[in-house]
């Protein structure tokens, strides 16, 4: 039965990532005027061409589209991942001090210098897939570049872990926010983690003791530093002595976290940390699951203990609890986090698929209205949560395609 219920997942998350996600971002996305990808389409699906582009928009496209030729195999796909290294290296790439800007204007020219090592290792990690898919020397030597930028100025070799952001030229930065909601801290929990992917990511195709390193690092972090033993839970923002200054519980990246840390621990394949991380992972999905909600979504926040919920259901807090629950099912056969996976996809498909115009609303409102106040594209609504949904489901579970597999 569970068996039968996983490949009628399998089936219907091919088909909402080929007719669905993707063409959403094949055919109203390339801006065939400017030059790479357009900035926004509003949660209205109004395309906004001179709007602001990001580099975490086109990092996240990079990724989506190398992976999915990497297991699809389909050429359009790797046209697509084509012009998203082009404008990552030609647009975004700092050739003065190194780094990737925050972002350009509508036409490619850079516009916001800054450096936010959010946004250097969601680069790291849509470059490093691509070399993954097809074993490219220039993406591989932009990858590289990446990961030694980010340790020579952001690790914090006294107290460890990695500072948020700096000025163009790596100089202190007064606010280095990623958003106006986050606390204007030195050290986040959500830098941390994709930082983690990206490393992990290069440790797939460049096989470097450094990085090797590195990794385990991240790895330490977020079991020693960031994690909160006594709850349960991970911290959001910190300071530079690893005090915690915030009391916000985020649903939605514990449970990507419990997944994206045992993937990372896979890579390096140590038998005694993944026995380590193992039992980690089982807390942190556990604690994360006090945000789901009587129909299976999972809700947003929660601000402190006993504090005001978020219930709002947003994309890819659902992409990555479907995720993060079937890796506890696949690796220690945890039927109960199967089932909570089932729920929170066909959640999924009820709440927030747009069936009609293609991609996936930002969010369902906790009283269950559609939020289409919200971009349906953007500086943070990309292709990269849902497509990886579907994609860890076709990998993990068994569906074979013809054509490239990746290197």
């Amino acid at each position: 039965m569970m068996k039968d219920c996983l490949d009628i997942m399998r089936r219907e998350m091919t088909e909402v990532l080929e007719k669905n996600i993707l063409p959403f971002w094949m055919n109203r996305m390339v801006d065939t005027a400017h030059g790479g990808f357009y900035g926004r389409v509003t949660g209205e699906d109004e395309l906004m061409p001179e709007a602001v582009k990001g580099a975490v928009l086109n990092a996240r496209i990079l990724w989506t589209f190398a992976a999915v030729y990497r297991v699809l195999g389909k050429r359009e796909y790797l046209d697509m991942a084509n012009r998203a290294k082009r404008t990552l290296i030609d647009c975004f790439y700092d050739r003065v001090f190194g780094g990737i800007y925050w972002s350009v204007d509508f036409c490619g020219s850079p516009l916001d210098t800054k450096k936010q090592v959010y946004a250097l290792g969601f680069a790291l990690y849509g470059l490093s897939e691509y070399v993954r898919a097809t074993g490219d020397e220039e993406a591989l030597d932009y990858a590289v570049r990446l990961y030694e930028c980010i340790e020579k100025y952001s690790h914090d070799l006294l107290r460890n872990g990695y500072w948020e952001a700096f000025t163009r030229e790596w100089g202190d930065l007064q606010d280095m926010r990623l958003s106006d909601k986050d606390a204007n801290e030195r050290k986040t929990m959500n830098t941390h983690l994709h930082v983690l992917e990206a490393y992990a990511n290069l440790c797939r195709v460049w096989r470097n003791e450094r990085v090797e390193q590195s990794l385990r690092n991240v790895i330490r972090l977020f079991l020693d530093r960031i994690w909160n033993k006594e709850t349960g839970h991970l911290g959001l923002f910190f300071d530079d002595e690893w005090t915690c200054k915030s009391c916000i519980i985020s649903y939605g990246h514990e449970i990507e976290a419990s997944w994206l840390v045992y993937e990372a621990a896979l890579v390096l394949n140590d038998e005694r940390l993944l026995a380590e991380v193992g039992d980690w992972v089982r807390i942190v999905a556990e604690s994360a699951a006090e945000g789901l909600n009587k129909e299976g979504g999972m809700m947003y926040e929660r601000r402190g203990k006993g504090g005001r919920i978020d219930g709002d259901c947003h994309w890819w807090v659902q992409a990555e609890t479907v995720v993060g629950y079937l890796n506890l099912y696949q690796h220690w056969q945890d039927e109960r986090a199967l089932l909570r996976a089932f729920r929170c996809w066909e959640f999924i498909k009820k709440n927030l698929i747009d069936y009609k115009n293609g991609e996936w609303h930002w969010s369902v409102y906790a009283d269950g209205r559609i939020n289409t106040e919200d971009d349906k594209a953007g500086l943070w609504k990309c292709p990269y949560h849902n497509s990886r949904m579907c994609i860890e489901v076709i990998e993990r579970f068994g569906c074979k395609y013809p054509g490239n597999q990746g290197i």
